[in-house]
């Protein structure tokens, strides 16, 4: 599938957003980060939404791990292979090990999770799949974490879910980067 919309370079993207989009295609191992260099080309709102994302994730407020098990998450539910080839690296740095991608693959009722997880695992399948949480998923996951955490979380699951949508709508083609085997 072709891209909806090509990859900017310095005359689409501006001089800001093209330094911006090289710095982050170096971070994610690869010579043109198909996404910021489409994303870019919105110029200003490119830069705010690069800095709203960044204050989730790796900015937040939950532990990096956690805030990884939700994207693969996410990105697993939406079939999203672009989120899925940078997140099982960033992963893997924060302890998503082949097994606990294997987990994530499977879904919070798969064996080993704690239930802190699997409440977690739990209320992303629900934000994705019903856009809201029912009263026994909420009360589960409100007992592992503060208030200021809970908005976090269903901010999170939005962003990495709008921002899934946004790949697919637009048709952002996967970055050359060497995709890991787990």
């Amino acid at each position: 599938m072709r891209p909806r919309i090509s990859p900017g370079r310095l005359r689409e993207l501006g001089p800001i957003n093209w330094i911006v989009w090289q710095v982050l295609s170096r971070a994610a191992g690869t010579d043109d980060a198909h996404l910021f260099s489409t994303l870019g080309r919105t110029r200003g709102l490119f830069r705010g939404w690069l800095h709203y994302s960044g204050k989730l994730m790796p900015g937040g407020r939950l532990p990096r791990h956690e805030s990884e098990l939700v994207i693969i998450r996410v990105a697993h539910l939406r079939g999203c292979d672009y989120e899925m080839d940078h997140h099982i690296a960033l992963g893997r740095r924060a302890g998503v090990t082949v097994e606990i991608l294997d987990r994530l693959r499977a879904g919070p009722g798969a064996e080993g999770w704690s239930d802190k997880h699997r409440a977690l695992l739990t209320a992303v399948d629900r934000l994705v799949r019903t856009r809201d949480l029912d009263d026994d998923t909420w009360t589960a996951l409100a007992q592992h974490y503060d208030e200021r955490s809970l908005i976090e979380i269903v901010l999170l699951v939005n962003q990495y879910d709008g921002l899934a949508a946004t790949i697919a709508t637009l048709r952002i083609q996967r970055d050359s980067i060497q995709r890991d085997s787990i």
